[in-house]
């Protein structure tokens, strides 16, 4: 997997302080896309044990809040293979950290077994997030008054809450 940049210290992308990584590879190509430049799966930089490493230590510093996953697209399957062991070492090193993540793929049906992004680490992956702004971007829905998501069709998902009642459970942010 490569990787588009890193945010140390971003705002934007979830509550609090946190440390966002925005992932190259995505097939939404979503019309308008604020980061289409990571489309393009071999775009920016080798994501490798030293960059988690990184990642780990900006996020080991008490003013940060957690961990944001961004894109391209961290539910790609291909990416969800490098991500799984980053969450791993989040939640038992970092256990009050929590992570958002952003998808264009949606929480109940592509990333739901037998969804187009399910994977063997899927549902492993979903059980270590708080948040998941899902759904893709859809420019003629854009609204700048919506916080932590792009157009109204996105959610944002409680994903733990949803986890334990099997129905998607939103935030009103």
């Amino acid at each position: 997997m490569n990787y588009a940049t890193i945010k140390e210290h971003d705002t934007a992308n979830g509550t609090g302080v946190r440390v966002s990584l925005f992932v190259s590879g995505c097939t939404h190509h979503c019309k308008d896309c604020f980061n289409s430049e990571a489309w393009d799966f071999n775009y920016g930089k080798a994501y490798t044990k030293e960059t988690e490493d990184e990642i780990i230590k900006l996020l080991d510093r008490p003013y940060i809040k957690g961990l944001s996953l961004l894109g391209g697209e961290p539910f790609e399957p291909a990416n969800q293979k490098a991500l799984i062991n980053l969450l791993r070492r989040v939640k038992k090193e970092l256990p009050d950290k929590t992570i958002w993540c952003y998808s264009g793929y949606t929480y109940d049906s592509d990333l739901a077994k037998g969804g187009r992004a399910h994977t063997d680490v899927t549902d492993e992956m979903l059980s270590y997030l708080n948040v998941l702004v899902d759904g893709e971007f859809v420019a003629e829905l854009k609204d700048l008054k919506l916080h932590f998501r792009g157009s109204s069709n996105q959610r944002i998902i409680d994903v733990q809450e949803s986890l334990k009642t099997g129905k998607v459970i939103t935030l009103d942010l």
